[in-house]
């Protein structure tokens, strides 16, 4: 047993002495290489849209000498706009070859996702980066400048019709498609289009816009809209134009292309647009429901041939802080809003700061709007104003009895007249801020006409008259005219006054400022009206109020047409305030 362990102790020995006198083999070596020097093939790149699919540029660089197989040197090009070190570089990955180079296109996008202007020219920065496959041993290369500006790339448009017969009948039908290409093709940003249109000829000087949205390619627009497009640059309803079109493209950095233009000829129709001015005054001012196009007030069309489709207003009461917004129809499909005189779509609420009568006037053709005091007043030889407007107010004004209703009494000369809702003559300007005067071609009840050499029908005899600017049907604004000389309250609710004797009944006493008053016996719960005259057919007031038999409370009035006055549910002496002004009655 003793020998035995003494012989592998042995063995051990002689293991480890052969282990110890064998030599280890050496790992391999790879030479580390040296940073490549750069060049490239040109300093400065101008190229075109033809250059899309051409190199335009190429870079080379020397041997980098690493210790493998040139097969599997891995070569990254760095592109980035000088002077940024490289912090937004775009790369290129080249193995095993020793050059690269840049098609027109290739690099026309790089300069576009930097957000460069197109057309001007811009300095790119460029290096080589070696190494190994995989990406041991890194060596940067000396920085290559080269000057490049970017060049257009635009969309291609085509129409589908190029000429078009619109028609209100078929006014919400599709009217034309137009499609194009994608613009800056490759570029892989998202590229906002917008369509254009302006008369043919103009070379788009004053271009009005068709928003389309985002990476949108085709849009295809209504009659309607089509026969929009002509209307907007002059041309007149019922007559034929030509309209140039084209697409604006607008990449995310902010580099602009458009492309090329397509007409189309349109034989216009005359369309009806209706505005109306939903806000958070309607339910305060009886205007209908708070912010509801459905039953907001409607603007008044200015029909003038000019203006059609262009120009609306309104003469309305606002309360403090009232804000509002205008719609296309009652709907909010197409509203406006705006800030400093510039109409916008979907734009900020208008807002008025302290409460009063106010004229509001939108120009939807060229954007623009106007909100200013509201008011009207008589101008002209047979007004005590003559002929200059700054004399007009306050003294010859006329007062807002109800949305677009002025009502007025004043005394006349046997002359012409006119009213106006400023102080100054308008201008020839079609416009948002343009004063407006008003004069008409017939008698009281006749349509007017706007600020043109018409003048209201001559006062045949001096005196005190009663005036109307009536423009409740927008459609159709006109005036009524008739004498004040005297105004009676008739009926049979009046104590010892025959029942419904015009010439028998007491006339009230005109105290000014279109106020009449009168006291006067009342019987309970009986009928009675106002008239202007000692006889039937003269001018009448009747109950607005729905039957109201309120004592102390105004309660509104109406001339077209309705119930007779209630007297108050207890006979006694009453005195009965009728003001003309205002269009109410008060019985105290």
């Amino acid at each position: 047993m003793k020998n035995s362990l003494k012989l592998l102790s042995l063995g051990w020995v002689l293991v480890l002495t052969v282990l110890a006198c064998t030599k280890v083999a050496d790992l391999p070596f790879y030479q580390r290489g040296s940073a490549v020097t750069l060049s490239a093939s040109v300093a400065t790149v101008v190229s075109t849209q033809a250059d899309s699919n051409r190199n335009v540029v190429s870079f080379s660089w020397t041997n980098p000498k690493h210790g493998t197989d040139s097969a599997n040197y891995k070569f990254v090009l760095s592109i980035d706009s000088a002077g940024r070190n490289f912090s937004r570089e775009v790369t290129k990955t080249v193995m095993g070859a020793r050059s690269t180079a840049l098609t027109g296109r290739e690099l026309n996008n790089i300069l576009l996702n930097y957000g460069f202007a197109v057309g001007r020219p811009h300095s790119l920065d460029v290096k080589v980066t070696s190494s190994y496959g995989n990406n041991n041993e890194r060596l940067e290369s000396n920085v290559v400048r080269v000057t490049v500006s970017p060049f257009d790339d635009p969309a291609v448009l085509t129409t589908q019709n190029v000429t078009i017969s619109p028609t209100l009948a078929v006014s919400n039908n599709p009217g034309n498609t137009f499609t194009w290409s994608r613009s800056f093709p490759g570029y892989t940003g998202n590229i906002t289009y917008t369509l254009q249109y302006d008369s043919a000829g103009k070379n788009f000087a004053t271009p009005r816009d068709f928003p389309v949205g985002t990476n949108l390619l085709t849009v295809t627009l209504t009659n309607f809209e089509m026969n929009e497009t002509a209307l907007n640059d002059g041309v007149v309803g019922g007559t034929p134009g030509r309209i140039e079109y084209r697409v604006r493209a607008v990449t995310a950095q902010g580099a602009v292309s458009f492309s090329n233009s397509v007409s189309v000829t349109i034989n216009t129709y005359v369309p009806i647009l209706r505005f109306y001015m939903p806000g958070g005054y309607q339910s305060a001012t009886g205007n209908g429901t708070n912010w509801t196009p459905g039953d907001a007030p409607e603007l008044i069309r200015d029909i003038r041939t000019e203006a059609m489709n262009k120009l609306y207003y309104i003469y309305i009461f606002l309360p403090a802080g009232a804000e509002f917004k205008v719609t296309q129809g009652r709907s909010w499909d197409i509203n406006y809003g705006g800030t400093g005189g510039n109409l916008a779509p979907g734009g900020a609420n208008f807002t008025v700061a302290t409460a009063g009568v106010y004229r509001i006037s939108i120009d939807r053709a060229n954007m623009k709007y106007d909100i200013r005091e509201g008011r009207m007043g008589f101008v002209g030889g047979a007004s005590g104003a003559g002929w200059t407007p700054a004399n007009v107010f306050p003294n010859f004004a006329m007062s807002l009895s109800e949305r677009n209703f002025f009502v007025g009494i004043t005394n006349f000369t046997a002359d012409i007249w006119k009213m106006i809702d400023n102080n100054d003559w308008p201008n020839v300007d079609i416009s948002a801020f343009n004063n407006r005067a008003y004069g008409s071609t017939g008698g009281s009840g006749s349509s007017m006409t706007i600020n043109d050499f018409n003048n209201m029908a001559a006062i045949p005899a001096a005196g005190r008259y009663r005036v109307f600017w009536d423009g409740r049907d927008v459609n159709n604004i006109k005036y009524h005219v008739s004498p004040a000389t005297e105004m009676r309250v008739v009926g049979n609710g009046l104590t010892g006054v025959p029942a419904w004797s015009p010439g028998a009944s007491p006339a009230m006493t005109y105290a000014g400022a279109g106020i009449w008053t009168l006291t006067v016996a009342l019987e309970a719960n009986k009928d009675i009206k106002f008239l202007a005259g000692n006889d039937w057919g003269a001018f009448d007031y009747e109950d607005a109020s729905g039957g109201s038999q309120s004592v102390g409370t105004p309660r509104r009035i109406r001339w077209e047409g309705g119930d007779n006055f209630k007297t108050p549910a207890t006979a006694g002496t009453y005195t009965i305030t009728l003001n003309e002004n205002l269009q109410t009655v008060t019985i105290n």
